[in-house]
């Protein structure tokens, strides 16, 4: 069996998608080609993306829905918040599963001990060593509040 791209999956779960007739899915798909394609032609030269700049997108998307879910939900206006949370979940599918807070605790205290950190001074560092081992799979706002929460304790 040969190994399929994550954009190319994408674009076959839209053809499915479009298939069975199901308008959110299909628009949610639509949506993250467009995105891919867009990131393909930005900047001085269009490149193909691999499976790991898909991810950045795919994971960028969902973040614009959860926070578009929240501000819906902040307004007053669940049937919104509800189509947002929706495709947040059809894009989630296609995510890493999210790190536990204990694993991520972990990661972040591998990364101090690696970096010999003693403060909040070195909270950068910190982040620079603990972000490959999250990748994508723990929003970066919760990294952070982790390292602060761990740096804070020393």
């Amino acid at each position: 069996m040969t190994e399929q791209s994550l954009k190319a999956t994408v674009q076959r779960d839209l053809t499915d998608a479009m298939r069975a007739r199901d308008q959110v899915r299909s628009g949610t798909l639509r949506m993250v080609l467009t995105a891919i394609t867009t990131e393909e032609v930005a900047g001085s030269e269009s490149r193909e993306l691999t499976d790991d700049d898909v991810l950045k997108v795919l994971a960028k998307e969902a973040k614009k829905r959860k926070e578009a879910a929240a501000a819906y939900t902040g307004a007053g206006r669940p049937e919104l918040a509800a189509t947002e949370e929706a495709e947040l979940e059809i894009l989630e599918a296609y995510l890493p599963a999210q790190l536990s807070d204990d694993e991520l605790a972990s990661i972040v205290a591998a990364a101090i001990e690696q970096t010999g950190a003693t403060g909040m001074q070195q909270m950068g560092q910190v982040m620079k060593a603990a972000s490959p081992v999250v990748a994508g799979r723990a929003d970066g706002g919760r990294v952070a509040a982790v390292v602060k929460a761990a740096l804070a304790a020393r």
